[in-house]
């Protein structure tokens, strides 16, 4: 069954201002039973090349199109997303095998993210600037206003592909900026799907279909379009190895990247522990762990520490784990066997340098069980690494002194969470955890897409959300005049 042919939109890639054939095809198969999905069509460097050309010889046009019209796109494309949500939440499921839920989570983040960018345009503007503040400035007039900064690349993770997409699209276009994305060679269906529709709001407007591209391919097709001389920003969700590589084969061109994570909740002794085991569980499984902000390390003060693993482990065995089709499922595949391979590599390494397996971790049929370790010591990978599945670790310690330096000895720092009672730890949290965001009594998965986004050390560089994506996709453009 080939998805994207017939009414939904073309065969081929969007390249330019129409749909062209691709130089090859893969097929995409469900996870949780390899069922083939669709023929995807594959992109190549010459591809790559073309679309940046494209994109650069529109750049001008793309700056000028009226602050009405950009509105008009955005808010466009979130009403027909909404009307093809249902679709979209099967493909994503297919192609990702995440669980239903977890997918239609996506598609209704991802419509909310369209119209929010859509509010935003009104507001790219910049301000009158006193110059006569200095002697050289008196009878000058000063202002700067913000300008596209040009032609945009995006490239989105595998996990929440389209929703991905949607925060590297809509900013850049709400910007006025021509934009090449790139989808995960695993998970093209659900972007292309999103792409067709966002071409189709550009010529409905009286913008050109081409300031939004995209092309699929290999490694060799991310490296033509993040190095291409007339790309001027690169947005990029995934691996912290793979967001150094970009950062340098890009510069100088601007890049946002949005890294890696080992996401910590920190449980203090006052903390409320039922609401901090729920927590666990509904942070660090969803979307079966594959998720850069889902619990990874839980850091408990040492007089609940036992306490706490009771109650996780005895809401473990009541966690869904099956196919991602059925409404109740929160476990599913991980999205390929070299995956679900790593993450029970890692659980094993894990206990054998000393670390208890709680409960999980076990193979049911294609999904992996939900896992909980404790005392993992530093130097393993499923403690100082991302392990992108349904594994928490859990680790006591003596005081909020120790947790909070814990939190911090990793070379990650996107999102953490403190449970607590207590209004000055909640603030201590606030001023000394090193993280791109602080999130209390609640799980560091939680993220509102109009907040800005992203995280510090390994964890990446620039801020993601319509509004701060907007600032990072401009450049200020300063005007001096002298009467």
């Amino acid at each position: 069954m080939n998805l994207w042919q017939g009414k939904e939109f073309p065969d081929g890639l969007p390249v330019g201002g129409s749909w062209v054939a691709a130089p090859d095809h893969q097929v995409v198969s469900f996870p949780y039973d390899s069922t083939p999905v669709a023929q995807a069509p594959v992109g190549d460097p010459e591809l790559a090349r073309q679309a940046v050309e494209h994109a650069a010889a529109l750049r001008r046009e793309v700056a000028a199109l009226p602050t009405r019209t950009r509105r008009a796109v955005l808010a466009g494309v979130a009403e027909a997303l909404e009307g093809v949500a249902a679709g979209m939440e099967e493909l994503l499921v297919l192609e990702t095998g995440k669980p239903r839920v977890d997918c239609r989570t996506e598609v209704t983040r991802a419509v909310a993210t369209w119209r929010a960018a859509a509010d935003e345009v009104v507001h790219i503007h910049g301000e009158t600037v006193p110059l006569d503040g200095l002697p050289s400035g008196d009878g000058m007039t000063g202002f700067w206003t913000r300008r596209p900064v040009g032609v945009v690349v995006g490239i989105a993770g595998f996990n929440y592909p389209m929703m991905l997409a949607t925060h590297k699209i809509a900013p850049a276009l709400a910007a006025g900026c021509p934009v090449i994305v790139k989808p995960a060679p695993a998970t093209p269906l659900a972007t292309l799907w999103l792409v067709n529709l966002v071409r189709e709001r550009l010529i409905a407007e009286g913008a050109p279909a081409g300031a939004v591209q995209l092309v699929t391919g290999d490694v060799e097709v991310g490296r033509t379009l993040t190095t291409h001389e007339a790309v001027a920003a690169v947005s990029f969700t995934g691996s912290a190895a793979v967001g150094h590589r970009i950062a340098k084969d890009a510069a100088p061109r601007k890049v946002v990247l949005e890294l890696g994570s080992n996401a910590a909740l920190v449980v203090a002794a006052d903390a409320d522990l039922d609401a901090a085991a729920d927590a666990v569980v509904r942070g660090g499984y969803y979307a079966s762990g594959q998720a850069c902000i889902a619990v990874q390390r839980v850091i408990a003060e040492a007089p609940v520490a036992a306490e706490l693993e009771r109650r996780i482990a005895a809401r473990l065995a009541s966690v869904p784990v099956g196919d991602p089709r059925e409404e109740s499922t929160r476990v599913a595949a991980l999205i390929d066997e070299a995956a679900t391979g790593r993450v029970l590599a890692w659980v094993e390494q894990a206990r054998a340098a000393g670390a208890r397996l709680v409960a999980g971790g076990e193979r049911a049929g294609r999904c992996l069980t939900p896992a909980l370790l404790a005392e993992v010591p530093d130097g393993q990978p499923a403690w100082d690494e991302e392990i992108f599945g349904p594994v928490v670790c859990l680790r006591s310690v003596p005081d909020l002194d120790a947790a909070f330096a814990t939190v911090d000895a990793s070379r990650y720092g996107l999102h953490a969470a403190v449970f607590t009672h207590r209004l000055d730890v909640a603030f201590r949290a606030l001023d000394e955890l090193n993280v791109g965001g602080v999130v209390i009594n609640e799980v560091p998965g939680y993220r509102c897409d109009v907040a800005p986004y992203g995280g510090v050390k390994d964890s990446g560089i620039g801020r993601e959300g319509p509004r701060f994506a907007i600032e990072e996709l401009t450049v200020t453009k300063m005007a001096v005049i002298k009467p």
